[in-house]
């Protein structure tokens, strides 16, 4: 026994200083995908909700950190409860994780994957909130915020990536979040907007982006940023999965932003750039579950399909009527839905496993096994979603009053506003009012020499 015991130390993983550091990288990435996020929503709203969007993705940064270390972390990825929760009383509050412990099976220390997984809980709820834009509460949201991840996002992370979740015990392919993040964002986003409704003037008052330029700004961080989502969701790069999955982020993304930017010019006529950023961050949702089991080839077909399917997918809020503020249904739901089911299809074999989809000589079964975790997590999301929603409506409000919306929830719920275009310090902007107030002076005097 000796012997085996001695060869059983030799192979044991050892920390990597260069998994570590790159893991590292890669949180700080994902970090910066926040509030890549909140100027990619901000510049799409209105003016008068600008800040309030900033605010709504910013506040999850400090929220979903605390609970993660009190006890998110334990809940998601903790010992194994059922094959529905996780729990590790070690975990509560890190405090019985030591610096130098590594996550089981891997090269890197506990505190490194706590940390990258909590960069990926921060974003989720973050996306959720381009949905409700211009017309909910911020203290309503926050306090929303703690319910969800608590209720929906740690346990669906247990589900899909804990040990003896049961997604992952099934064997469903979710490389880096198309369940737990983006379809689990989306159907949450669909939950809550049935329930509170549509913005004051929907369908009937202009809407535009009011900052394309910031949109454009934040499309670019969270494309940057996802290469740490994705690649570094390996946990490591020892076997060239992770550089894979690099390639496939930016081959996908590039052909889905040219795939929704010719429908949108057969569609409507003409190249936008809204349509550029949007179809950019479909094919970011659809190659994040995708990416670590397609090949280069397979991940252009899964951004073609998701680039075109996400454009016609965010039509469908104006056909059936409901909200969905920033199209966060339209891509995030749908192109998570695409990427994952497609893993079925164009699984190579060659990648992250040896499953083979349709296409590459295997059966139905990876196929079926999609399916099955994708409208697990759907359906969980949208219902428990649309009831804390519903709860906390009939408590303590959800929405703005009307006023409020119309007259800006920035305002509002911040007493603030995103740009003061009267300007306090000088200038030619400053001197355009006190200008104009001497010109209505000078000529009310003239028309009273003139009367009288």
């Amino acid at each position: 026994m000796a012997p085996a015991a001695i060869m059983l130390a030799a192979d044991a993983p050892r920390l990597s200083s260069a998994n570590t550091g790159f893991m590292l990288i890669c949180s700080a990435l994902v970090m910066l995908m926040t509030p890549g996020l909140a100027f990619f929503y901000g510049g799409m709203v209105r003016v008068r909700s600008t800040l309030n969007m900033l605010m709504m993705s910013f506040i999850s940064l400090g929220v979903v950190t605390v609970l993660w270390v009190l006890y998110g972390f334990s809940m998601a990825f903790g010992t194994d409860r059922g094959s529905l929760i996780g729990w590790t009383s070690g975990f509560v509050g890190f405090s019985g994780i030591g610096k130098t412990e590594l996550w089981p099976g891997y090269t890197i220390p506990v505190f490194v994957f706590a940390v990258f997984q909590l960069m990926f809980a921060i974003i989720t709820p973050a996306l959720i909130s381009g949905a409700l834009a211009d017309r909910v509460r911020f203290s309503a949201w926050t306090l929303f915020l703690v319910l969800w991840v608590t209720v929906v996002y740690f346990p669906i992370a247990h589900w899909v990536w804990g040990t003896g979740g049961w997604a992952s015990k099934l064997g469903v392919i979710d490389f880096a979040g198309g369940t737990a993040v983006h379809i689990n964002a989306g159907a949450a986003a669909l939950g809550v907007i049935l329930v509170i409704g549509r913005r004051v003037g929907f369908k009937r008052d202009p809407m535009r982006p009011h900052s394309l330029p910031l949109v454009m700004l934040g499309a670019g961080l969270l494309w940057f940023g996802w290469f740490g989502f994705n690649a570094g969701s390996w946990l490591g790069n020892d076997d060239g999965v992770g550089p894979l999955m690099f390639v496939n982020t930016q081959v996908a993304t590039g052909t889905a932003m040219l795939a929704w930017l010719a429908y949108e010019k057969i569609r409507h006529g003409a190249f936008t750039s809204l349509g550029a950023a949007s179809g950019a961050v479909a094919g970011l949702v659809a190659i994040t579950p995708s990416g670590g089991a397609v090949s280069p080839l397979g991940a252009m077909a899964v951004g073609a399909v998701a680039g075109v399917l996400c454009a016609m997918a965010v039509g469908l809020k104006y056909r059936f009527g409901y909200d969905d503020s920033l199209d966060v249904v339209g891509v995030h739901m749908v192109g998570g839905v695409v990427g994952s089911l497609l893993i079925g299809f164009f699984a190579s074999g060659k990648g992250q496993s040896a499953v083979r989809g349709l296409f590459y000589g295997g059966g139905p079964e990876q196929f079926w096994k999609q399916c099955a975790g994708v409208f697990a997590v759907l359906a969980y999301s949208l219902i428990a979603s649309a009831v804390l929603a519903f709860l906390l409506d009939r408590t303590i409000g959800m929405r703005v009053t009307e006023d409020e919306e119309v007259s800006g929830i920035d305002q509002a719920e911040h007493a603030e506003t995103a740009y003061d275009l009267t300007g306090a310090g000088g200038g030619a902007v400053a001197a355009a009012p006190a200008l104009a107030a001497a010109r209505i002076k000078k000529a009310a005097t003239r028309s009273r020499k003139v009367d009288a």
